[in-house]
This record gives C-alpha cells, sequence and structure tokens, in this order.
C-alpha cells in the first residue's frame, strides 16, 4: 500500500470514527486526508502527461580520466510537476529535476564525468521521477534510448634509456634493393609512394590504388606483444594496455611499429601518420583477460630485424 493510499484510509477511518462517536472535529482532519490521498495521485499523474527527459553527450569516445559532457533536458507537462528527480545513472543519486512550468522553457542539468577506467559503458535511459513535498506518491517518465561510451586507455608520456631512443627503435633501415625483397602483402597506396611499388592487378580490377607492402619493410619495424593472460587484478590488465598504447603511439610517431594483441596473428602497422591509431585504441580498450585468453602468436617475432617489446599484464 502505498503513502498517499494509507492517507485517504486514515482520513477515512477519523470520519467515521467521528460519525460514530459525534466526534464533529474529526470531519476537518480526516477530510483534508482523504483529499491528499487522492488529489496528489491525480496530480503527478496528470503532470506526467507529456512531460519528457532526453540526455545528450557531446562524444561517443572518452579517453580515462578526461571530461565527459552530458546534458540532461527536461520538458513539464500538462501540470506543474511539485517536485522530482532524474534519475540516470551518470548523475549522484538524488540529483534534483529542475521545476518547469507547462509550455515554458525547458530546463537543462549539465554535468561532467569521468571514468577511471577503460571499457565500453552501456547506459540505459534517463528517467524523471515526479513526486510531492511529503512523498506520498511519485509518477516515473521514463526517457527513450540508450547510449554507448567507449572508454579508451589513457597514453603517457614514455622514457628511453638513451637520448633519441624512440627515434632509433623506430627507424626503418633504408630499403635498398626494393625490387629483390619479398612481398608480404597489399595496402591502401599513400601519397608519395614510388610508382613501381603500385599493384596494376589491383586497379585493373577496381580494387583503386593499392601498394605493395614488402616484408623487410614491415619487419624492421618495432614489434610491441601484449600478453593480457592471468593479471592478478583487473587493475594490472589496465596498467598493462596503459603500457602498451603508450609505446605503440611514441613508437609511431617515431616512425612506425606494429601492435600484436591477443588473438591476433599478426601485429597491426601503425604508421607515421597515425592514420590507424584511432581504431587500435578502440580495439585496446576492449582487451580483456580470462581463462580463454589466448596467449601471443609465436610465429610473430619469427624472422624479424627490428625489435620486440613484451608488455606482460
Amino acid at each position: 500500500m502505498g503513502a498517499a493510499a494509507g492517507i485517504a484510509l486514515l482520513g477515512l477511518a477519523l470520519i467515521v470514527t467521528g460519525g460514530l462517536f459525534g466526534a464533529e472535529p474529526l470531519y476537518v482532519p480526516g477530510g483534508g486526508f482523504v483529499a491528499l490521498g487522492v488529489l496528489v495521485p491525480a496530480w503527478l499523474r496528470v503532470a506526467a502527461r507529456g512531460a519528457q527527459v532526453t540526455r545528450e553527450i557531446t562524444t561517443r569516445r572518452v579517453v580515462e580520466e578526461d571530461p565527459l559532457e552530458v546534458l540532461l533536458t527536461v520538458k513539464a507537462g500538462l501540470l506543474p510537476p511539485l517536485g522530482g528527480r532524474i534519475a540516470d545513472p551518470l548523475l549522484p543519486e538524488g540529483a534534483p529535476a529542475p521545476l518547469v512550468a507547462p509550455g515554458g522553457t525547458p530546463g537543462h542539468v549539465r554535468v561532467t564525468v569521468r571514468f577511471a577506467r577503460r571499457g565500453r559503458r552501456r547506459l540505459g535511459p534517463p528517467a524523471l521521477v515526479l513526486s510531492d513535498p511529503l512523498g506520498l506518491a511519485r509518477a516515473t517518465v521514463p526517457g527513450r534510448g540508450e547510449d554507448d561510451i567507449l572508454v579508451l586507455p589513457r597514453t603517457g608520456p614514455v622514457q628511453f634509456a638513451t637520448e633519441g631512443g624512440a627515434a632509433r627503435a623506430g627507424r626503418a633501415p633504408a630499403l635498398v634493393a626494393s625490387a629483390a625483397m619479398e612481398v608480404d602483402g597489399l595496402r591502401p597506396y599513400r601519397e608519395g609512394a614510388a610508382a613501381s611499388r603500385i599493384h596494376w592487378p589491383a586497379v585493373a580490377r577496381g580494387a583503386g590504388l593499392m601498394e605493395r607492402r614488402l616484408r623487410g619493410e614491415s619487419d624492421s619495424r618495432p614489434l610491441i606483444v601484449l600478453d593480457a593472460r592471468a593479471p592478478e587484478r583487473p587493475e594490472d590488465l589496465d596498467a598493462a594496455v596503459r603500457a602498451a598504447a603508450s609505446l605503440c603511439h611514441e613508437l609511431a610517431r617515431a616512425g612506425g611499429c606494429s601492435l600484436l594483441l591477443p588473438g591476433d596473428r599478426r601485429g597491426t602497422v601503425i604508421d607515421a601518420d597515425l592514420g590507424g591509431w584511432p581504431a587500435l585504441h578502440a580495439r585496446l580498450a576492449l582487451v580483456d583477460s580470462g581463462p580463454g585468453t589466448p596467449p601471443p602468436a609465436t610465429a610473430a617475432g619469427e624472422g624479424r630485424r627490428g625489435p620486440v617489446v613484451y608488455v606482460s599484464a
């Protein structure tokens, strides 16, 4: 039984008692309690009709500890609300809702949130909970739509033992005889690449402008291997992912590198222009551990001429 129904029954009991014992003064509080128990829920039900609550998020991707701006908008219904709060997973418990007059300018609540750990966050729709100051009744106005936020691992500066270590690690040796080196597949044509590397059969098939990737070129880049197996704590895996992301970002800017993630048989190449970094950064955000986490590919470093950096959780 709700509080409003209890108040109404109490008022009815006072009226009956007053009639049985001739206590006319009980009629006034009894009638007041009955009116409260009936009118307050009815008011809230009418106030909920036409009321709306929406959530706007500035971006769907955010780095750990970076601010994320969220805007919640409340629109009034047929009657002005007596009070209420916004129920949203991004808001502190009991955050008050702006009181908005019917037909007036919608009210706004701005909040800045930060996520301490990487991963995907699925946020249920917000809700507007209307209530009265006495807490006798309430009416819930559900919002619409869910939001997905991808929290990316943050990167930090990397200190090398010697000055210019990143540049030396990321610098590939000169390709003296590119025609004699083994072809290691195709990739989209990069502006400024030699015309001799264009794969004309792919152009003839209508696949677009492609260029040959040479094995010696890819094997000379530093390879970062992330081992996500059996961390003692979830924080240890997060620290390993941040370390791998920081190394990859630093070495890629110094000339290019490759990153081997759990389950991959071959490292993903990131060039100095960081064109593939956003997609790889998103994959790092979703790296998980568990009994089925595969070990690093054993053949990934065979025959390589560049350094291999092993990062373990």
